[in-house]
């Protein structure tokens, strides 16, 4: 059997619903088993671009925000994202100017996720942004931002506690943790 082939048969698709941002596709298929049924994709049209901002002190800089689609508040690593012709490094430089007014000189880009891969294919790459400098924020109209700098320790803390709990966020403080720990992220 080859992991890499695909079990699902397409019978036939219709596009239910598209904005500048996604579009909604619902496919009448045969699933891996050979029974029809139907599953809805969500198209995302955006890269979606997370960057951790650490200081040399190792203060870390969050974004709150009131997120429509939850109908709650968020604390999140600055996020946004670029079209397909965009450069996901000129849009993450972007978002981390218009979200919290800080332009770094050093960028690592350290790793690529899917957010939702059982309804979308929506994808992000993660960045961690150093040497930075402040600005001023330029966030868009849509956004009615909160920033908060504080000690990484504190925002891992946030998260343990269960008060970040967006997926990009979670995994890019995980993952400069295990940096720390593993002693290969230095200031």
């Amino acid at each position: 059997m080859s992991y890499h082939r695909n079990p699902w048969k397409i019978l036939d698709q219709e596009m239910i619903y598209e904005n500048p941002w996604i579009s909604v596709t619902e496919f009448q298929v045969l699933n891996p088993s050979g029974g029809k049924g139907i599953y809805g994709k969500v198209h995302f049209k955006h890269t979606a671009v997370g960057i951790i901002p650490l200081d040399r002190e190792f203060n870390i800089y969050l974004v709150g925000q009131y997120r429509f689609p939850l109908n709650r508040f968020s604390w999140e690593i600055p996020e946004g994202g670029g079209n397909a012709e965009e450069e996901p490094l000129i849009a993450a430089k972007r978002e981390l100017l218009e979200e919290t007014g800080l332009v770094a000189g050093n960028w690592t880009r350290l790793f690529d996720m899917h957010l939702s891969n059982s309804v979308s294919d929506e994808s992000a790459i993660i960045y961690l942004a150093r040497e930075l400098e402040l600005h001023t924020a330029m966030p868009d109209e849509t956004e009615s931002l909160t920033l908060k700098k504080m000690s990484f320790d504190e925002a891992v803390g946030m998260l343990e506690s269960g008060v970040i709990t967006d997926s990009m966020s979670i995994a890019a403080i995980q993952h400069v943790q295990l940096l720390l720990l593993q002693g290969k992220l230095k200031n």
